[in-house]
């Protein structure tokens, strides 16, 4: 748009020209930014769930298994308060969220191994250690995966942060267009305008209106 010009004049300041440049190239930027974040999230995201997925399941079939080495009186009930575990109750406690898989499959790994290293019979199918290799595996991801939200997040905030911006220079761009061809019939004016991006529609009525005089025009002799 920059530099163009009819009848000899410049039909946008050039004041506007250089700042939509300006903004365009920012604003560019920041959409690249946000779409690399993206695609770096989603991409670690489908290893992220693999991983939480088979750490819910290892935790949780290790205490199930505990539960019934308790039941079938194999271990003492009284050692489940050490898993936080309540000696008398046997469901399972929640690991739908990821919070909750972290502390209770940190809170688990923590007792089984002080449990055994004090010469206690360790629980197997699965042993600790496999439930641990798992667990630690969702652990460090899972704070990786916080990080690449976060800057999602942060990237798509600093999009959203320029929108009235460009609003502002759109409208402005929009008025001295119009200004400029203002004298002109509205035909004329909406070919002129439409290489500026300013593209009318007429309303319902309008439309109409427009087409019933078409039909007349067409029946003038």
């Amino acid at each position: 748009m920059e530099g163009y010009r009819e009848r000899g004049e410049l039909v946008l300041s050039y004041q506007i020209t250089q700042e939509a440049a300006q903004f365009l190239n920012k604003f560019q930027r920041a959409q690249k930014k946000y779409q690399q974040c993206n695609d770096l999230h989603l991409a670690s995201s489908k290893t992220y769930r693999k991983e939480l997925v088979v750490a819910r399941m290892y935790v949780l079939h290790f205490i199930q298994v505990l539960n019934m080495t308790i039941q079938r009186g194999e271990l003492r009930k009284e050692i489940k308060s050490a898993y936080g575990l309540g000696p008398d109750k046997f469901s399972n406690p929640d690991l739908s969220s990821e919070q909750g898989l972290l502390e209770w499959g940190e809170r688990i790994i923590k007792a089984e191994e002080e449990r055994t290293s004090k010469g206690g019979v360790p629980i197997y199918n699965p042993t600790i250690a496999k439930v641990k290799v798992h667990w630690q595996a969702f652990n460090e991801h899972y704070f990786n995966q916080k990080i690449l939200r976060e800057n999602v997040a942060k990237s798509l905030d600093e999009v959203t942060a320029m929108r009235p911006q460009a609003d502002d220079i759109i409208l402005d761009i929009w008025n001295q267009v119009e200004s400029f061809y203002s004298d002109l019939t509205i035909e004329e004016r909406m070919s002129k305008c439409k290489p500026f991006g300013l593209i009318y529609y007429y309303r319902s009525s309008e439309k109409a209106k427009k087409m019933a005089e078409g039909v007349q025009h067409s029946i003038d002799f």
